[in-house]
This record gives C-alpha cells, sequence and structure tokens, in this order.
C-alpha cells in the first residue's frame, strides 16, 4: 500500500498535486490512496489514520502553510515506525533543505516537480533496492509523459470541492519574491487532450474549475481555445477562475470574454504594486498604466467578477507608496482586493535583498516579512490589521449598502480604512474573530463619530445590510432602524405555550 497524504488549507481543497502522483504510477496506482485532511486536524490523528492503511511507502505533500503540523507528522511516524519510508515533496521542501527539521526526519526529499521521480522511487523501494535516504533533484518533466490526474477526482470532489486544473505549467516572467521566477519558460500541455479531460469532468457533473496556471492569458492560442470550449458548453452552474497578467488583454481575449454571463468568470489579477520603482527592484515587468486600462475595461464592460492582489512591504515599498497603490487600484473597483504581506519563499531570489533593504522575517511559516529599512514593524502590523478589516468588511460582500460612505467624499480610500481599522483595534484590541453584530456597531461608530455622516444615513444601510439573509437578532445601536417585527399567529400561540410551561402552578389553596 501507498499512502499519499496531505494537509489541506481547508476540507474543500483538493490536493492536486497527490492526484497528479496517483495518476502516474502506473502499476502501482491500483496500490495507492489518498489520504487528505484540513489543518484542523490533530497530527496524531493525522499519523494514526495514515497507519491504519499500514503503508509500505508514505509520501507527503508539504507547503507553506502546512510544513509546520506536518513536522510533527512526520516525526511520529519515523517514532513508531522506523523503518517505513516517508517521501516529503512540494515547492516548501524543495529549496534550502538542509536547515529544515521535516528533511531531516524523512527519508526521502523530492526537490521540484516529482510527477515521475516518486513514481521511480517506489519502484525501487517495492523492489527492495531503496537509494541511499537523502535529496531527489527531480527535473520538469516533459508535459507529454504524463498522465493526467483529472480521473482522479471522485464524484464528492466534483460535488464539493474546488477542482484544480492547469493547461500550462511555468512563468516567463522573473518577481523575485515569487518561486515562479526560478522557472525556465512556460510549458503548455497538449491542448486536445487536456479539453478531452475537461470534457469528461463536465460529462460526471463538474462545474467549478480553477485554473492554477501561473499566465493564463500569456499563450493567446491556448488561452481563446479554452474560453470557446467552456462557451460552448455554458451552464448556470458553471464558474472558471483564472489567474491572468494584468496588463495584457488583446482583441481577441476580449471579445470571448464580453460573452460570458455573470457569475461565470473570476479573473484573479496580481498587481502587487503600482510604484514603478518597486517593481523595478523585484525584477517585475508591468506597465501600470496599461494594467489600469483593462481593469477599468473588465469592470466596465464585462461582468468578471475581479479579484486583486497587493503586497505590502516589498524592497523599497513603504507606508506611503502602499497606500498610494491601495488608492490607485481602489478607484478601479475591483470586487476584491486581497492585501498580503510579503513572505520569504523558500528559494525564490528575493534573499538578495535582505541586506541592501534591511529585510527581517519571522523565523516561522508563512515567514512573513517583520520590517525594513522603510516599512517599520509598527507600520506592517497595521496593515496586517487592516488586510483582515478590509477582507471582512468590503470582500466579503455583507455590507453592500454601507461600503460605498466608507470612503466616500474621503481624500484616501486607505487612509478611510486604516481610520476604521484603529477604531476597531481600540475597541476589540484585535481585528479576529469578531461577530457580525461587533463588526457593524464598530462601522456605525466610524462613519458617525470620525467621517461625519448622520445616523439617519447610515442606520438604515447597516440594518438592511445586517437583516440580509434573515437575521433576526438586531444590534443595540441599529435597533432604532430595523422594521417593527410582526409575529404570526403561530409564532404567538407557541410563545403563550413557552410562557404557560414555565409559570409558576397556582398554590393549592386556589
Amino acid at each position: 500500500m501507498i499512502v499519499l497524504a496531505t494537509l489541506n488549507a481547508r476540507w474543500s481543497h483538493a490536493a492536486f498535486g497527490l492526484r497528479y502522483l496517483r495518476a502516474n504510477l502506473a502499476e502501482l496506482r491500483d496500490s495507492a490512496v489518498l489520504i487528505e485532511q484540513d489543518l484542523d486536524a490533530e497530527p496524531h490523528d493525522f499519523a494514526a489514520a495514515i497507519l491504519e492503511k499500514n503503508p509500505r511507502v508514505v509520501g507527503i505533500s508539504v507547503y507553506i502553510w502546512n510544513v509546520a503540523k506536518l513536522t510533527t507528522v512526520v516525526a511520529i511516524l519515523k517514532r513508531l515506525r522506523p523503518e517505513l519510508p516517508v517521501v516529503i515533496g512540494g515547492p516548501e521542501v524543495s529549496h534550502e533543505c538542509d536547515d529544515q527539521d521535516i528533511v531531516r526526519l524523512a527519508d526521502y526529499t523530492i526537490a521540484g516537480e516529482g510527477d515521475l521521480a516518486f513514481r521511480d522511487l517506489c519502484r525501487r523501494v517495492v523492489a527492495g533496492n531503496a537509494p541511499p535516504r537523502g535529496v531527489i533533484y527531480a527535473p520538469p518533466p516533459p508535459l507529454a509523459d504524463l498522465a493526467l490526474p483529472y480521473d482522479e477526482y471522485t464524484d464528492l470532489d466534483l460535488a464539493r470541492r474546488v477542482i484544480y486544473v492547469e493547461a500550462s505549467r511555468g512563468c516567463p516572467y522573473t518577481c523575485e519574491f515569487c518561486l515562479s521566477a526560478l522557472d525556465d519558460g512556460v510549458r503548455t500541455f497538449e491542448i486536445e487532450s487536456f479539453l478531452q479531460a475537461m470534457q469528461r469532468l463536465l460529462d460526471r457533473g463538474a462545474h467549478q474549475f480553477k485554473f492554477v496556471d501561473r499566465t493564463f492569458n500569456l499563450g493567446m492560442k491556448t488561452a481563446t481555445r479554452i474560453l470557446d470550449f467552456f462557451l460552448a458548453r455554458l451552464t448556470p452552474e458553471l464558474h472558471l477562475h483564472f489567474e491572468l497578467i494584468p496588463d495584457r488583454l488583446p482583441p481577441e481575449l476580449k471579445e470571448r470574454i464580453r460573452q460570458f454571463p455573470p457569475g461565470v468568470l473570476q479573473f484573479e489579477v496580481g498587481i502587487q504594486s503600482f510604484d514603478d520603482s518597486v517593481n523595478v527592484a523585484v525584477k517585475r515587468r508591468q506597465d501600470g498604466g496599461k494594467a489600469e486600462e483593462n481593469l477599468r475595461w473588465l469592470r466596465q464592460e464585462t461582468t468578471v467578477h475581479l479579484h486583486t492582489d497587493l503586497i505590502a512591504g516589498l524592497p523599497g515599498d513603504s507606508l506611503c507608496s502602499f497606500g498610494e497603490s491601495f488608492d490607485r487600484l481602489h478607484a478601479l473597483g475591483p470586487h476584491e482586493i486581497q492585501v498580503g504581506i510579503l513572505k520569504r519563499l523558500r528559494g525564490a531570489p528575493l534573499v538578495r535583498h535582505e541586506s541592501s533593504a534591511g529585510l527581517v522575517f519571522s523565523p516561522a511559516p508563512p515567514y512573513e516579512i517583520l520590517r525594513s529599512n522603510t516599512f517599520s514593524f509598527e507600520e506592517l502590523e497595521e496593515v496586517r490589521h487592516l488586510a483582515r478589516v478590509f477582507d471582512r468588511v468590503a470582500n466579503h460582500g455583507q455590507f453592500p449598502r454601507t461600503l460605498p460612505l466608507l470612503t466616500k467624499n474621503a481624500d484616501s480610500a486607505f487612509g478611510a480604512w486604516r481610520g476604521l481599522t484603529r477604531r476597531i483595534r481600540a475597541r476589540h484590541h484585535r481585528t479576529h474573530a469578531l461577530s457580525l453584530a461587533d463588526w457593524a456597531e464598530a462601522v456605525f461608530d466610524f462613519l458617525v463619530a470620525e467621517r461625519g455622516f448622520a445616523d439617519s444615513e447610515v442606520g438604515p444601510a447597516l440594518a438592511a445590510d445586517y437583516a440580509a439573509g434573515g437575521r433576526t437578532d438586531q444590534p443595540q445601536k441599529l435597533k432604532p432602524w430595523f422594521a417593527p417585527r410582526v409575529d404570526s399567529p403561530r409564532s404567538i400561540r407557541r410563545g403563550r405555550e413557552r410562557q404557560d410551561r414555565h409559570r409558576s402552578p397556582p398554590p393549592a389553596h386556589e
């Protein structure tokens, strides 16, 4: 038995890499099983689930978000079954292997794309010809040699999990904060075989596809073929997610994007920074003006849902320059802005700036930046909290009527969101684990006390937002703007019955 295991960030995610490994095990495929849980899993329980299968080999996918827990899992496995070969792989352990505890604990580390290297290793282990323990460096395999993994998705996956797909691997850009800077160009899967696999998924009931290609809109021939394929198969449930280069939308792509109805397309667009000097410092090639033009076109001329990204803390970035990028992006009206904090990904060329830019990173995953020469620890902490506040209040879509008031007539959208963040931190001393009522009342206080709006303007909008979805509780500060509750005869009768049950019995002499 070969066990392929990992901890996903969420239960709804599916381990794409493990499915590639199983699909490419050839004659060993039928003896391989997947065990995937999420980050709520306890390491002891996860190790027990693996050992319950009595495996001959264990392969574990390691990422920046699960390495801490999986280090404990591997330690438990080796304590209980020292003879059990444990193989690890994934981006977190493909670089800088020497200083990682999980690498020292595991028997083998596959650095690079392990689709075929894992199969070859398993064959040797099963045949009793295992190589010495250590790191196995796997070169990128020819994509034509790979078995596609899409038949590995189960019916449960198709019904309840995100279905990851890829039409290409690699990236031609050299952004130093990203591991894709190490790629040697872009490799593309044979399009007909890929589309046949997509058709099989559709035939089985799949309707949500998340493309993990780094540069979906780089090759027009492939991109247009894929969009044409799905345009010919539109259904009300279809949802497609693509990651786009922000400054590249040629006419042939625009022509097809326009044809998709609402709710189908979501584009993830990484702006990261509009500051040209910051982008030059990290070798990011981006035409900010063209990116701005494209985002405006997508918002005004299409029904695409726009998820955009910014990164705080890049070399040369400051609170001021980040705020200017935020304001410029916010003005374009994307549906979501994900504010990320710079992370030190193992192997990324960003390390060359550590001394010159004064980059100091956390020693623990996900290795976020703590300070730089141009961004203080206190300022980065403020942006971290602002990211949570913006995500909860804006990105979640629970305050659509109230949201425009937060930045209405403000000199700076970033300044307005900083103000809301400061008020929430002052009131609750945190920006996590807050109820929706807490958020609503904090927004009310900010808009009335700091932005100067009349409570008669803020209250009705917030109350309507809060009541959406059928909520029946009423935050204290919003009570004047909720419609009077009208109880049905049935609810009145039940209320009287409850009162009768809890009423004290009459005295015996009555």
